[in-house]
């Protein structure tokens, strides 16, 4: 036979008068908030570092791909900005950030 209490949308293990704990509706959202942490942010930001390390290792002669799919190797290296060679008498400008990775080193 069907509880009154549980079909009127009332926990049946919960005296009538009770309270629920509110603090038992927030651990689903701690839990989330954990999972995405370690399976997003975490390693977002250990991708991160590593880019930001690479970039600042960057020198005059190392071949690099850029985000668009450029190979060219580095010919002068500026603050925010490095030229690429990309063949004989073709250089452009491109921003650190758009490397991204080092294709070999010299």
């Amino acid at each position: 036979m069907l509880n009154t209490a549980y079909a009127m949308g009332q926990n049946p293990n919960v005296a009538p008068g009770q309270a629920p704990n509110p603090i038992v509706g927030l651990v689903p959202i701690i839990l989330m908030f954990i999972v995405f942490y370690f399976l997003l942010i975490l390693p977002q930001q250990k991708k991160k570092k590593e880019h930001q390390k690479l970039i600042s290792g960057l020198q005059r002669g190392d071949e690099v791909v850029t985000v668009g799919g450029i190979y060219g190797k580095i010919v002068n290296v500026k603050d925010a900005t490095v030229i690429l060679q990309i063949d004989d008498n073709v250089k452009v400008e491109v921003q650190k950030n758009c490397i991204s990775f080092v294709k070999m080193k010299t």
